[in-house]
């Protein structure tokens, strides 16, 4: 490690104790001696998340009533016709730092960095968050800072029964016909790692859907890549785009390609 010159004298940071600065060779060298494990992480998350869809399932036997912009909603309706629902705990409400202004700081960063759900529904899989605020503050919070998220109001204990009371939180629940079941929680630094489509897809029981996952047997997978599209593209059983199918499996190959002829 080498001390940083950097720091001018009127800046009244200490000086950093950073890496030493080497040559290409030498750092292409510590960078495919940490890749290494990089790739073992990577590994090790996909083996994780296809330990998260073989959880067992909790059946929701009780009634929840939500306060959304059309009116009552059930836990059902908040799947909006899909099978898959992820709800996340906002704080939003009378006693919050921010209030009225602003939801909490900690949930007003997870809400800046949801991903487009247009990527979520295009897998099967709603997003909403949830907070007891009215939902008249809801509007014109989301209005102020630019969220599209759709967001209901907590009418009674649903909170409190899926341990989001005092605590932000995840729940992912499934939904079979009539019946719904809690598939998965997070909470504390779990939330940190939300917000992008790959991520919130990691944490439901069908996953990504794709065809490398390790998924139970007659899970729904098509694909890798083939069902991404522009957000105010998909639409609800589409095919893949067939040109970029083309493109993507080209890319794909070219990669691998690179990466083979790099380790021989």
């Amino acid at each position: 490690m080498t001390a940083s010159t950097e720091n001018g004298p009127k800046d009244a940071r200490p000086a950093m104790n950073t890496p030493l600065v080497v040559s290409p060779k030498a750092w292409q060298a510590a960078y495919e001696q940490l890749l290494v494990k990089e790739k073992a992480n990577t590994r090790a998350r996909d083996a994780l998340a296809a330990e998260r869809r073989r959880m067992p399932w909790m059946a929701v036997e009780k009634t929840y009533a939500f306060e959304g912009p059309a009116g009552k909603a059930s836990l059902a309706d908040l799947f909006e016709g899909r099978r898959q629902l992820i709800v996340y705990r906002a704080f939003f409400e009378p006693g919050v730092f921010g209030w009225p202004e602003h939801a909490c700081r900690g949930c007003s960063m997870v809400a800046d960095q949801v991903a487009h759900v247009a990527h979520l529904n295009a897998r099967d899989t709603t997003l909403v968050f949830v907070s007891r605020a009215p939902q008249q503050d809801i509007a014109r919070l989301q209005a102020r800072m630019g969220w599209q998220i759709p967001w209901f109001t907590l009418t009674d204990s649903f909170d409190a029964d899926f341990g989001v009371d005092e605590w932000h939180g995840t729940n992912v629940f499934y939904r079979d016909g009539g019946r719904v079941f809690r598939t998965y929680f997070l909470n504390n630094r779990g939330d940190e790692q939300m917000g992008n489509t790959w991520n919130y897809l990691d944490i439901t029981p069908l996953g990504r859907q794709e065809v490398w996952e390790d998924s139970p047997a007659g899970y729904p997978q098509t694909p890798t890549y083939k069902w991404w599209n522009w957000h105010d593209s998909y639409a609800a059983d589409a095919a893949s785009d067939k040109k970029w199918a083309e493109v993507s499996a080209a890319g794909e190959a070219a990669f691998r390609a690179q990466q083979a002829s790099t380790k021989s």
